[in-house]
């Protein structure tokens, strides 16, 4: 195996061991408390916030050691405007879209020829837990963590291999980290994206507010929506929810006409400072075809068939 190999095997290894890490974290943590006080387990809100230390707080020293051995480099820092911004956050919002119709489809295919609905975790675990929880750890905790692992972390030690590389590693790894189908489509769509605009600005900040405002969308906004929609459905009419609704009617028609113009403009991005030092001849091979990528892939498909057929 060569040194290109080598590099991106550490990697897949290293995030594999996180992986890893979260899972017996979560065990350790909950045979504790199953000892202690197991009747707090029974609570979605407590489960919940073992999840989120599990696969946050705990295991970040873990990835932050592996990843401190790869040699990093600093990224050029430019700022953007209040309109590029809002244009990044209309592509974003019509990626999570797009994604969000394919997971859909592609789930009920899947469902339909196993004979079994294809749970969605996420959908659940928002349904289940208090809007305060929901606020706190989707839309505040996880986009700044998750930015630092799949963003900072990664693409400081990939962009030597260019552009292109670390927008699709980091997508990759962020989507199948996500350990759904349902999540798989838009969080590599959304994740591909967010490391575009991070090797862009050189500025995690960018990526950590657009991934708070999808994810907020996703788990509190989703709600009010749902609720405001049943009630106009079912006959209960009342000023808040007929402006809630066609509120968010408008500005999803608008982000979503933004996005797609701008998704269809799109020819070659340019990245000032940003050359590739080291050229692969087969990058694609090099990057993913290695044991520690293999191991990664392998387990997150694993995790997503049991998940699928649960």
């Amino acid at each position: 195996m060569n040194s290109n190999k080598k590099f991106f095997s550490k990697i897949g290894f290293n995030y594999l061991i996180y992986a890893i890490s979260t899972l017996i974290i979560t065990i350790i943590l909950a045979n504790i408390i199953a000892f202690t006080k197991p009747e707090i387990l029974n609570n979605i809100n407590i489960s919940t916030i073992i999840t989120a230390i599990s696969n946050y707080l705990l295991p970040l020293p873990i990835l932050v050691f592996l990843m401190r051995k790869l040699d990093a480099k600093k990224l050029e820092v430019n700022n953007l405007n209040i309109k590029t911004f809002l244009t990044y956050l209309c592509i974003a919002f019509t990626l999570m879209w797009i994604g969000n119709i394919i997971g859909i489809i592609i789930t009920n295919v899947l469902g339909g020829a196993i004979q079994n609905d294809i749970s969605n975790p996420i959908k659940n675990l928002i349904n289940s837990t208090d809007l305060w929880l929901n606020i706190l750890l989707i839309s505040i905790i996880a986009p700044i963590f998750e930015e630092f692992f799949f963003r900072k972390l990664l693409i400081d030690r990939t962009i030597k291999y260019g552009v292109k590389i670390s927008i699709i590693l980091s997508a990759i790894l962020f989507g199948l980290f996500h350990g759904n189908l349902n999540q798989f489509f838009y969080a590599t769509l959304l994740g591909g994206f967010f490391a575009y605009v991070y090797i862009k600005t050189g500025k995690i900040t960018y990526t950590i507010l657009l991934h708070m405002t999808i994810n907020l969308t996703g788990s509190v906004v989703s709600l009010f929506l749902t609720k405001s929609v049943t009630n106009l459905i079912t006959g209960i009419i009342n000023p808040f929810d007929l402006s809630f609704v066609i509120i968010y009617s408008l500005v999803f028609i608008i982000a979503l006409f933004i996005g797609i113009i701008n998704l269809l403009k799109y020819k070659k991005a340019k990245f000032n400072g940003k050359k590739t030092e080291i050229s692969l001849k087969q990058p694609l091979k090099t990057t993913f075809l290695n044991a520690g990528m293999l191991c990664f892939i392998l387990f997150f498909i694993i995790k997503m068939i049991l998940q699928t057929i649960s």
